[in-house]
């Protein structure tokens, strides 16, 4: 049977199931009743393996009505001492990070890579040949910097991110927009001149907005996450099942 791996990030719920490492039908929610979408996703068949990786705590009463839905369960959240991430991962490092960076090692066996997630917080991971975690950096996502902008201003306004800006912005709009998506394109610029060998793999909703503003080669993998805690799930099939 199939196994399930969920990820609850800052602002959604992204879930599929898996046989092995092979991802299948994926799901999306964005609300506050995730328990009741996870409990949807089994209502018709339980998994052998659920695990949930989750920014958010998850509840005694949640881990009980989900354990009762699967084979076993896997919970890496905040509060969670879990050794499958402890045995190779700094303890501050969050689940999803830990995630990807399980994936990327596995898709560029042998290469160094750079990771960069880009979605309500934007992250750069920096991944050695033999897999190893070697340093972090976060900082504001795109949207989170709008919203910045927005909040901590009296004269601002609140914008989202368009499809296109001007490099020459004249008026409000087209400065603030033009200043946070060429900051985020700089920001990334530098880092990735840091490890010029380095392969370049970008995830995270803004990927493929920000990767082809790049002028370097980028492997954009939209379910980097998922495929890395569908890598967890066999691993801890494995070594504690």
């Amino acid at each position: 049977m199939a196994n399930l791996i969920i990820d609850i990030g800052n602002t959604a719920l992204k879930a599929a199931w898996c046989e092995g490492i092979t991802l299948g039908k994926t799901f999306r929610y964005q609300g506050e009743k995730m328990s009741d979408f996870i409990l949807s996703l089994v209502s018709r068949n339980k998994p052998d393996v659920m695990v949930i990786s989750s920014v958010r705590e998850i509840s005694a009463g949640q881990e009980e009505l989900f354990r009762k839905e699967c084979g076993r369960l896997l919970i890496l959240a905040p509060g969670r001492d879990s050794g499958i991430l402890l045995e190779s991962f700094p303890s501050y490092l969050s689940p999803d990070r830990a995630a990807s960076i399980v994936a990327a090692g596995y898709l560029f066996k042998g290469r160094r890579c750079t990771v960069v997630d880009l979605g309500t917080t934007l992250t750069i991971d920096i991944i050695g040949s033999d897999g190893t975690y070697e340093r972090g950096f976060i900082s504001p996502g795109c949207r989170t910097r709008f919203k910045a902008l927005n909040r901590y201003t009296k004269s601002l306004p609140l914008l989202d991110t368009p499809e296109d800006y001007d490099e020459n912005p004249t008026g409000l709009v087209s400065s603030m927009e033009a200043g946070v998506i060429k900051g985020i394109i700089f920001e990334i610029q530098g880092y990735l001149s840091q490890f010029p060998d380095n392969i370049v793999v970008f995830t995270g909703g803004d990927a493929n907005y920000f990767a082809k503003r790049l002028k370097k080669p980028i492997f954009v993998v939209c379910n980097l996450v998922l495929m890395g805690l569908a890598l967890m799930a066999e691993n801890y099939v494995e070594k504690y099942l």
